[in-house]
């Protein structure tokens, strides 16, 4: 699957120096809404997420023209010896960068990196169910409605529910 051609548009490690643009990334209204993160987050907690990630997580950004505009997190469990095949992903983007390719190219990234490098045969995610264009991106690259979480998480004063979704290795 082939990402939009974004000129400049390039995926790589995240760096404890792309706190800043992740502060703003975050600082969206409509950007935090899609996450399970707070409102109002603060430069200091990205700093310190960024610099110290913790065993099992890799954080993926997307860069045009060395701004960060969109970041994909996979978190394993390598301290699980019965969940060591299994990740999670969570993915973010810029909200003036949406719907242009950029969740396209993070996803490539983050698949390519779980199936051919870090030996993972389950993908999993959670998705509000509201979140047209997240479902229909997971969906092209063949993440499975598992469930309905009802309820899930409390945001913007009500309950709201979320898909859990999963995606197997194909063979090869």
């Amino acid at each position: 699957m082939k990402a939009l051609p974004i000129e400049g548009l390039q995926i790589r490690r995240v760096e404890p120096d792309d706190a800043a643009a992740l502060f703003e990334i975050f600082s969206s209204r409509k950007v935090v809404a899609g996450t399970l993160q707070l409102p109002y987050p603060s430069r200091e907690q990205w700093r310190q997420r960024l610099s110290e990630p913790g065993e099992g997580t890799y954080n993926l950004v997307a860069v045009v023209n060395d701004r960060v505009v969109g970041m994909l997190g996979l978190h394993t469990f390598p301290n699980r010896p019965r969940r060591r095949h299994a990740g999670a992903i969570g993915i973010t983007v810029h909200e003036e960068w949406q719907g242009k390719g950029v969740g396209t190219a993070l996803m490539q990234a983050g698949i390519d990196l779980a199936d051919n490098w870090v030996n993972l045969t389950r993908l999993e995610l959670e998705v509000f169910t509201d979140n047209e264009a997240a479902i229909h991106l997971y969906e092209r690259f063949g993440f499975e409605h598992e469930g309905t979480l009802r309820q899930h998480s409390f945001r913007d004063g009500s309950y709201v529910d979320a898909y859990m979704m999963a995606r197997l290795r194909p063979a090869k």
